[in-house]
């Protein structure tokens, strides 16, 4: 590092401090005032130099609307030919990196950011965005994609995007953001006000009205999918009848309780059973109840009442 170049622009950045700056009310503070960012890259050329394709290169203060310490740090170079001590953001408390980005991003969604599950388990901005790091093509991740960054912290979802059956969020055709808002206050980050909101807007054909409807899916959809993943077809938490039987009991149509006993590995009923007097219907097989209640969101057929059509 050239140190006589190092001072010439240090004590060019300081002189200008005094000057008042062009499109500024003269009474702001010298802790956000614009120093040259010349100054910064001549040591930090790679965070400059990436801070500078994105719109906080033009943010009003520049290195120091984020960094605090930067004039001691810049004034100590220009008198005694050393960069003094500057307060790094990673290890600063984590509310004070946050109030450094809510001070521009204190409208929309990272405005609920207070608060929030996130908020209060100690992840701050700098947990998922890196402003000189980043490395996704949009929202400043620290990961390529989105869903990565997610993932980092919660393995257990990855996995279940894993799962045979599971949204495209794996193949990159959409992410965690889609449904979820990392910034929001609910207790699950569900982007909407509930979560049959959410599902609608995709699944608009399932949200009626109806004139006969399945009480289970209208009061949530997770009642009976697990929207991460599963390996029972369409996302179901578990394979008819099996998750009919939940609600459904055998004390009404069909007489038959189905159990482990109805499975290739139970070896039973309707499996390689040799008595006819002891097979299962075919309720048990195939998609089980669907093959008969197909519309099972709801249904608007008048004779449709247990939602055969």
């Amino acid at each position: 590092m050239n140190i006589r170049r190092w001072t010439l622009l240090a004590s060019a950045s300081l002189a200008a401090l005094s000057l008042p700056l062009p499109g500024r009310a003269r009474a702001a503070s010298q802790d956000r005032a614009e120093i040259d960012v010349a100054a910064c890259r001549s040591c930090h050329e790679a965070a400059t130099r990436a801070v500078e394709a994105t719109r906080h290169f033009g943010v009003e203060g520049r290195c120091t609307a984020c960094h605090q310490g930067v004039h001691e740090h810049v004034k100590s170079l220009a008198d005694k030919g050393e960069p003094g001590p500057i307060v790094r953001i990673r290890k600063q408390p984590v509310q004070q990196t946050n109030d450094a980005c809510e001070s521009c991003h204190d409208k929309g969604k990272p405005a609920h950011y207070q608060g929030s599950p996130h908020d209060r388990r100690g992840i701050g901005c700098s947990g998922c965005h890196s402003v000189h790091g980043f490395k996704s093509e949009k929202g400043l991740f620290k990961t390529t994609r989105e869903a990565e960054t997610c993932f980092s912290c919660h393995p257990a979802v990855r996995a279940k995007t894993n799962r045979v059956s599971h949204h495209p969020v794996r193949e990159g055709a959409m992410q965690c953001s889609a449904c979820h808002d990392s910034h929001g206050s609910n207790p699950k980050l569900i982007a909407a006000d509930w979560v049959n909101e959410t599902c609608y807007q995709c699944h608009a054909e399932k949200r009626g009205p109806f004139l006969w409807e399945h009480a289970s899916t209208r009061d949530n959809c997770l009642n009976c999918h697990d929207p991460h993943g599963s390996n029972h077809r369409p996302l179901l938490v578990a394979k008819p009848p099996y998750l009919c039987q939940r609600c459904h009991l055998n004390t009404l149509h069909a007489a038959t309780l189905y159990d482990f006993r109805d499975t290739p590995a139970g070896g039973g009923r309707g499996f390689g059973a040799t008595s006819t007097a002891t097979a299962a219907p075919t309720a048990g097989r195939g998609h089980a109840c669907l093959n008969c209640h197909r519309s099972i969101h709801g249904s608007n057929a008048p004779s449709s009442t247990i939602l055969i059509r």
